[in-house]
């Protein structure tokens, strides 16, 4: 028995080859994202042809995000400056080749709104250009380039606009760390309270948009059940009608006709993604989307005729697959896949697993077994995922198929206070963070090792942000578990991460408060959570990366812990990129890391190295 052939690290954490199409509103043409000399830039060409070509020019971190408007002659993508997520909003004019900052202020952050198929040269954009704090709306008409504010923000944390981009909806912070969902019947009338989601209800709970006729909204909410349900509420009177639901998980999408404003597909992460028919009149064509690949699907994109779908195909061990239907014909027809050379290789399926956490609550998560060899004391990672209030889910992870490929077991656990699963769980993660959070990682890792899966004396815990202060936590807290950690972009101090965060934060910072602690009253709770604290504990290698210009979690974060570190002379490895933020987005960026982490736990847990 032997591990399949090595991976190249180019090929799992490179660029893509390509990725995200995007279909144009009138159908004829399509866009994507691929390489530029080594930069990731949005390419666009007729469909059926062979013309696409670049029409962004970025030389530097790459294009992460764009979309068509709905005038079919501009793209929009969205970039920031060496990580710092100061986003800002261009315009690539197709009919003569200009690119426009349509938000040319410095140390703004924008949001896209949205704009509407029936507007097309209309959209809204939000900025905290006047309270670093609150973002208020902007109007930008695509044809005169005019933008001009619309709604003063007074304090709320998200707007809804209405079929007619009018902001008659808006998030209103509450004290507990909830939300007050306001409504108001046009632009210049008084804002009304619709419902409350208390703080309980917070995280599963949300606005999709306006009906139509702009008398009823559609939420995701978990009022009155425990796992979110997609409602349609009368805005008059708030009466509610469920239209989805799942008495398990939470539906966490749906998506809305672009005409009628009508559901048409609610999303249930399940063990797998499952989608919820709620409109006949697709049920032939999702049921003709699901004979193409046995793959997770999403429709991604469609025409304004809504004849032609982009469908992504997501496979826990292959690259995701992007096809386009023709709903008039039922046929389909292969873009491409995102990392095609993958498809050379042998990859690892991600296995779904269960267990009882020490307190009885029931935890769910995936097991990557190495291909090839025995499942028996392997070397382990524990791959603990961001947020923390975001879950694992089933399909192509590239550091999933990097450790297996490497001769690792990776175990991904959905801990307490991860969402989807109803607001008991991750209600039961509320000040539980270096707590029960972190027991139910080490009992996933006791489970591992009592099933004979994993070799206790070589376990790693290895994870970004949340994940992050997870390893730092597992090399302060419990070093006796782990031989060693990998740490990145995560807090060392709670009380100081929760003090710097983004301005624009604010008006969530009650929610941080109530989820993890107040600095002015926990200050001695959150520094007992803090690997800061425990510093002196670490007897483990520890090995700590992170992006200079990081806006959510400081870049002090990790000085912290490696100043107190080198004071009592504990030895450890760290990598600083100036150049990044919350993660590294450059591809030279990611493999220089994965490079060094790939050494790191071959030292310390034998797998193998790339040469």
């Amino acid at each position: 028995m032997a591990l399949p052939d090595l991976i190249p690290l180019e090929v799992l954490h490179g660029n893509p080859t390509k990725l995200t199409p995007q279909i144009s509103p009138d159908g004829t043409r399509m866009a994507y994202i691929a390489p530029v000399d080594g930069v990731l830039n949005v390419w666009v060409g007729t469909i059926g042809k062979d013309d696409y070509a670049p029409v962004t020019q970025d030389t530097d971190r790459g294009i992460q995000a764009y979309g068509w408007t709905n005038d079919n002659r501009h793209l929009l993508y969205i970039q920031d400056q060496a990580g710092d997520e100061n986003w800002r909003v261009y315009t690539v004019d197709l009919e003569d080749g200009s690119i426009v900052d349509r938000t040319p202020f410095e140390g703004v952050h924008a949001l896209v709104l949205g704009g509407r198929k029936q507007h097309p040269n209309e959209l809204l954009i939000g900025l905290n250009k006047d309270n670093p704090q609150l973002h208020d709306v902007y109007h930008l008409d695509l044809a005169t380039g005019e933008l001009r504010k619309v709604a003063e923000n007074p304090g709320f944390a998200g707007w809804v606009p209405d079929f007619h981009l009018k902001v008659r909806g808006a998030l209103a912070p509450q004290e507990d760390g909830g939300f007050t969902l306001l409504v108001r019947d046009d632009e210049e009338g008084d804002w009304r309270p619709l419902v409350t989601f208390e703080s309980d209800d917070a995280m599963g709970s949300r606005p999709i948009g306006f009906t139509r006729d702009g008398d009823g909204l559609f939420l995701c909410s978990s009022v009155g059940a425990n796992a979110a349900r997609l409602v349609r509420m009368n805005i008059a009177d708030g009466h509610t009608e469920v239209i989805a639901e799942d008495p398990t998980y939470d539906v966490v999408s749906a998506t809305l006709d672009l005409d009628t404003r009508e559901p048409q597909l609610a999303a249930v992460q399940k063990e797998r993604l499952e989608w919820i028919v709620l409109d006949p009149s697709i049920s032939e064509d999702v049921a003709a989307v699901r004979q193409i690949h046995t793959g997770d699907f999403g429709v991604i994109g469609r025409d304004h005729a809504d004849r032609i779908w982009l469908v992504s195909f997501n496979d826990d061990a292959g690259p995701v697959k992007f096809y386009a239907f023709d709903r008039e014909t039922k046929s389909s027809t292969f873009l491409f896949d995102h990392r095609p050379d993958l498809n050379d290789y042998t990859l690892a399926p991600m296995e779904p697993f269960s267990i009882k956490a020490r307190d009885g609550l029931e935890l769910n998560g995936y097991v990557s077994f190495p291909v090839g060899i025995t499942r028996a004391g392997l070397p382990t990672v524990l791959n603990v995922h961001g947020g923390p209030w975001h879950r694992d889910a089933w399909g192509f992870d590239p550091e999933v198929q990097w450790l297996a490929n490497r001769g690792y077991l990776c175990a991904q656990v959905n801990f307490r206070g991860s969402t989807g699963y109803g607001k008991e769980f991750v209600n039961a993660g509320d000040r539980e963070w270096g707590g029960r959070m972190h027991d139910d990682l080490v009992d996933t890792v006791n489970w591992l090792i009592d099933q004979g899966y994993a070799d206790p004396k070589r376990v790693a815990v290895f994870g970004w942000s949340y994940g992050g202060y997870s390893a730092l936590v597992g090399a302060t807290f419990t070093p006796e578990l782990f031989a060693c950690a990998v740490a990145g972009v995560g807090p060392s101090n709670l009380k100081t991460f929760i003090e710097t965060v983004p301005p624009y934060w604010q008006p969530e910072i009650k929610m941080l408060h109530k989820r993890v602690g107040n600095p002015e009253i926990d200050e001695e709770f959150l520094w007992a959570r803090s690997p800061l604290a425990k510093v002196d504990n670490i007897s483990i290698p520890l090995f700590i990366a992170h992006g200079a210009n990081d806006p959510r979690v400081k870049l002090s974060e990790t000085e912290q812990i490696v100043q107190a570190m080198e004071a009592k002379g504990i030895a450890h490895e760290l990598m600083v990129m100036d150049d990044e933020g919350h993660g590294f987005a450059k591809p030279q960026n990611r493999l220089t890391f994965y490079r060094a982490a790939e050494r790191f736990l071959a030292e310390h847990l034998g797998g193998r190295v790339e040469e």
